[in-house]
């Protein structure tokens, strides 16, 4: 995949409207083997003030599903089938970083490990997130629209 395909697919997936972006997330590297990821921990936090383990959830989630959409290539989608996390300490103010490598690439699965750790370095969370990749109908996406083609990053 070249830069400016990866740009696009980045962009897609923090796009206007996605729980991404509105959580604040944002894509520092992507490939099908690793996605690097960050997210502020201001608006993402539980009444208590530490970093909502659901937002870890998403942030986990988004890396690890964009990873996959990289590995399956062009022509497949993803769809994350199981995701579970390990809450090791909570974090109070700056960005988690997550960081999604891949633990199995298959042709139908791929499973990714995702650490999350504070601006310190510390580990917050631990992820796991398997992920169904299935072949496209060209024009649809799962849900009835295919929101690469929505957002220009393939043809019309």
């Amino acid at each position: 995949m070249d830069q400016e395909m990866l740009d696009r697919v980045m962009a897609v997936t923090t796009a206007e409207g996605t729980l991404a972006r509105t959580m604040g997330i944002t894509i520092v590297s992507a490939s099908g083997a690793e996605v690097v990821a960050t997210m502020p921990v201001a608006g993402n936090i539980q009444p208590y003030g530490l970093l909502h383990g659901g937002a870890s959830c998403v942030l986990a989630e988004t890396a690890g599903s964009l990873a996959a959409a990289l590995h399956a290539g062009p022509g497949h989608a993803v769809v994350g089938i199981e995701i579970s996390a390990t809450h090791h300490r909570g974090a109070r103010e700056g960005d988690v970083t997550a960081v999604a490598t891949l633990a199995h690439g298959g042709r139908t699965v791929a499973t990714y490990d995702i650490v999350i750790s504070d601006a310190t370095g510390r580990r917050v969370c631990t992820s796991r997130l398997t992920c169904l990749i299935r072949d496209q109908v060209p024009g649809h996406g799962p849900n009835g629209i295919d929101p690469l083609r929505e957002q220009g990053v393939i043809g019309s």
